[in-house]
């Protein structure tokens, strides 16, 4: 049974796991939207979500939760702080969108566009 056991393992290790939710939410805080499988951008999604609420408060504190988060990338958590917290003020939640695509090469229905709403 898998009680309580809802995180996605994606078959590697917890190392590799946190390096790639890591790697994920940094292409997405910079570029704003990503291409990658379904199941990798519905686990990157609260992990992403939960920043960008610690972000809003911008407090030395938050700035380093979030660095810590994405593995001392700078510039993300520069942006995440000074550009995305101030658009979502009045919004307390919810902050991405997945769009399941289609066929992409040779997966089939397994991909998905996922993006910060505006």
């Amino acid at each position: 049974m898998r009680h309580g056991d809802k995180n996605r393992k994606f078959g590697r290790v917890k190392r590799q796991r946190t390096a790639l939710l890591r790697s994920l939410a940094r292409s997405l805080v910079l570029k704003e939207g990503i291409t990658t499988t379904t199941a990798k951008a519905k686990a990157l999604r609260p992990y992403l979500e939960r920043l960008i609420t610690v972000s809003k408060k911008d407090s030395i504190a938050s700035r380093r939760l979030v660095a810590r988060r994405l593995g001392g990338a700078s510039d993300a958590v520069k942006k995440l702080h000074e550009t995305l917290a101030p658009r979502y003020e009045k919004r307390s939640g919810g902050y991405t969108r997945i769009v399941r695509l289609g066929r992409v090469g040779k997966r089939v229905g397994d991909m998905a566009k996922i993006e910060l709403i505006k």
